[in-house]
């Protein structure tokens, strides 16, 4: 079934068909695209923003998993906008503002920006390089909203894996979350870190710009819509957009009603314990380890 938002544009437009991604946090329909100025074929597929981010860029020549050193850019893995173009995506159920997500923050977009290595191949962060782009959010499709402080293609870059360098060739063990934002407050701050210590200050996050719509009034949304003004002169380019996932409600662990160092120290104490200490088991995996680590540091400072 067509979405009836569905609109066509005098440019290079595409449509397509409510996609089948049930019950998925990330875009589900393509209601609208218009490609714009300069972007180039094959990178004119807007179903390549639907579902989740992209792990690995399968490049028979240069295979590597993504990272915030080596962003996605293959055909098929991200669709590109350039000026005057716009994408606009829609949901299987509505994203709400929710307070209680971590940070605040509810809705992720994930483009191919990356860091810049100052040091290759030590994956030292010396620079940032993201295209930006315009992020509107609309509860109903008619009456958009503009995201302030957000660029599509920007902060943060994706990380696919935990367990993995900053040019791996083959993909890892450990699949980042990407449902989980990164602290917005690292942004600066990860300049001048090396790639162990980006990967740290994630505590688990796979990246993504993110949207707190507590900054725009509304309390849910049903579509996104990104764009490029007409004389931008660039394109963006995107992956996906994903919902955020809800702090576990387990990470107070001493019950003082805040997530906080008490909560990390029974943590660290049960580290390694396989399948007797279920409630610091935050993940479900039957050991404490980085999974939940990564929970409790992104419920940090929230009612427990």
């Amino acid at each position: 079934m067509v979405s009836p938002l569905l609109r066509v544009s005098g440019l290079t437009a595409h449509v397509c068909a409510t996609a089948a991604l049930a019950q998925s946090p990330y875009a589900s329909d393509i209601v609208e695209y218009v490609a714009g100025t300069g972007v180039a074929s094959g990178y004119d597929v807007p179903t390549s923003a639907l579902g989740e981010p992209s792990r690995f860029t399968a490049d028979p020549l240069f295979p590597s998993a993504v990272t915030p050193f080596s962003s996605a850019y293959l055909p098929g893995q991200v669709c590109s906008i350039g000026g005057g173009g716009r994408l606009v995506l829609a949901f299987d159920a509505p994203i709400a503002d929710d307070p209680g997500n971590p940070f605040g923050i509810d809705l992720l977009v994930f483009g191919n920006s990356f860091f810049i290595d100052a040091a290759y191949p030590a994956g030292v962060v010396g620079g940032f390089f993201g295209d930006g782009g315009l992020v509107e959010a609309s509860a109903d499709g008619e009456t958009w909203l503009a995201i302030p402080k957000v660029e599509a293609d920007g902060l943060f870059p994706t990380l696919g894996y935990l367990d993995v360098g900053p040019y791996p060739t083959r993909p890892g063990a450990e699949p980042s979350d990407f449902t989980r934002p990164v602290d917005p407050i690292l942004g600066p701050m990860l300049m001048g870190m090396s790639f162990d210590e980006v990967v740290a200050a994630y505590a688990g996050s796979g990246g993504g710009a993110g949207v707190d719509l507590a900054s725009i009034g509304l309390s849910e949304i049903s579509f996104l819509r990104i764009s490029l003004p007409e004389n931008a002169g660039i394109t963006i380019e995107i992956d996906a957009v994903s919902d955020v996932a809800p702090a576990s409600p387990g990470a107070d662990l001493d019950g003082d009603g805040a997530v906080g160092g008490g909560d990390l120290a029974i943590l660290l104490a049960a580290w390694g314990a396989e399948g007797d200490a279920p409630d610091v088991d935050l993940d479900g995996d039957g050991t404490v380890g980085g999974g939940d680590l990564a929970i409790l540091l992104a419920a940090w400072g929230q009612g427990g």
